[in-house]
């Protein structure tokens, strides 16, 4: 069994199960924002025959679906099943709780530094990192998105993972490197002699070398704090950050538009939201036109504000003729930010995301679409809430065959997370290719990346359901791959 489970997996690719359906992918033909792509869907939530999905051919000449994680390697697999056991498990999990925000603190000496300390890097490394991070170098990060695509993912959200996280509670803001923090406290500019700030330069060098790993259809994440101390100055009080900030955001915009790469503007703490908010708009009114989205803004559906906020922006954008880039989540900062900011309940929350969806996907959402014209929009769902986006997928499926007005809509998961979600989205895909499903990693180093891994545990307990329903598919899967084993042995 050791040895078995250390090779190959004996499991049907991504590209088999989708010849066992007897259905072929069209190449993508669209290279370019002129040239208009829409996210298509198909849906149903359990399907049980090919019939019942694309009605193209009976049950009876069609092989029956596999399990939707019988896509993954086996070493992943294992992988996973050992982190979602730690996540599903609070006695396992408020300990490693503990311990990541420990690590995750400023000024840490050399057993807690995990960039320095080898036994440290190698354990988070092989469990945590490798669990939901693409890699610590270009290299790594290459490797990790191939893999992903082999499975069938329609691309890849690639997010540089240098960010800064302001703790509401204790007044102070995480992940700036020690050179940041001395020169935010000094309130000086890094060099100088240039005038030009250094932590600035480094996260456009990191999110150009993050541009450069990705491929046509692919999608950059960006955190905009990464920059330093300058820019979350700015977006502190509402304003825009320096004008060599606009300028590197400016340049990542172009490089993406020639790749054909859509930009997704990560929401991050709401202490530096509305100067996000602010940059991402005016991005907006530059790049999106013709109906396409370059660049995207994430909305919280986990904030009391959104409604009244989107409300602004579909304005802004019927009134200035640009296209409104939507990407909808639940919400990822609840630990740091303010809680009075939060709906009360994970049902308000919960209504609030599915009534943002299901008025976009009907174009309707307050008065436009009913007394005000409704202006362009292209939507992203990122969730992992299976309900959600079943329920979305089924709707934009059933107003595309009707011909009722819609809009293009993608869906994405976390690497690490929700797989079971993610691969039962791929299992409906048609023949034109939909639905577009992705998987959002993030890359950098160990250091970098352990904000971005302490909000994936938060998010893990507090969502006790999704996390043991995963367990349980996964222990389902291994189950099933160890009875064929010894099924095939005999």
């Amino acid at each position: 069994m050791t040895l078995w489970l250390a090779g190959k997996p004996p499991v049907p690719r991504a590209s088999e199960i989708l010849a066992a359906r007897c259905v072929i992918l069209p190449k993508q033909i669209s290279k370019g924002p002129k040239q208009q792509r829409r996210f298509a869907s198909s849906s149903q939530r359990r399907p049980a025959s090919v019939l019942q999905v694309h009605g193209e051919a009976t049950a009876a000449t069609q092989a029956p679906l596999p399990p939707p994680l019988s896509v993954v390697p086996n070493w992943v697999l294992l992988r996973s099943l050992l982190v979602s056991a730690i996540s599903s498990k609070p006695l396992l999990l408020r300990p490693s709780l503990w311990a990541m925000s420990i690590l995750s603190k400023p000024n840490r000496g050399f057993l807690l530094n995990v960039d320095r300390n080898p036994i440290l890097h190698g354990l988070l490394k092989k469990t945590f990192y490798e669990q939901f991070c693409a890699g610590e170098n270009g290299a790594e990060t290459k490797a990790t998105i191939k893999q992903l695509k082999d499975m069938g993912f329609r691309g890849v959200i690639m997010t540089y993972a240098k960010e800064t996280v302001f703790d509401h509670s204790t007044g102070s803001e995480q992940g700036l490197g020690v050179a940041a923090l001395e020169a935010q406290k000094k309130g000086e500019i890094l060099d100088p002699a240039l005038a030009r700030c250094a932590n600035i330069e480094a996260w456009r060098k990191g999110t150009i070398e993050t541009v450069e790993q990705l491929e046509d259809g692919d999608y950059l994440a960006v955190k905009l704090t990464g920059a330093g101390p300058q820019v979350t100055k700015a977006f502190s009080v509402g304003d825009l950050p320096p004008q060599q900030m606009l300028d590197a955001m400016d340049e990542v915009c172009t490089k993406c538009e020639k790749r054909n790469v859509r930009i997704l503007v990560d929401a991050e703490s709401q202490h530096f939201q509305w100067g996000i908010l602010r940059m991402t708009l005016d991005l907006m009114r530059k790049f999106n036109r013709n109906g396409y989205a370059l660049v995207y803004n994430t909305y919280q559906a986990y904030l009391k504000s959104t409604s009244d906020t989107l409300a602004k922006h579909l304005a802004a954008a019927q009134t200035e003729g640009f296209t409104l880039g939507l990407k909808l989540v639940r919400g990822a900062y609840i630990a740091s930010d303010q809680r009075s900011l939060i709906h009360d309940t994970k049902e308000d929350t919960d209504n609030a995301y599915n009534s943002i969806t299901t008025g976009a996907l009907k174009q309707n959402i307050g008065e436009f679409g009913s007394s005000k014209a409704w202006p362009s929009v292209n939507l992203f769902l990122a969730s992992h809430n299976r309900e959600s986006v079943m329920a979305a997928h089924q709707l934009h499926k059933q107003r595309t065959a009707a011909g009722l007005p819609t809009v293009p809509v993608g869906f994405a998961q976390l690497h690490g997370m929700s797989d079971e979600v993610s691969f039962s989205l791929l299992q409906l895909k048609g023949s034109d290719g939909s639905p577009e499903v992705y998987k959002c990693s993030t890359w950098g180093g160990m250091g970098e990346c352990l904000a971005y891994l302490l909000r994936r545990a938060i998010e893990n307990r507090d969502a006790v359901l999704r996390t043991s329903d995963e367990y349980n598919a996964l222990k389902g899967e291994f189950g099933r791959r160890v009875r064929g084993m010894f099924s095939f042995s005999k």
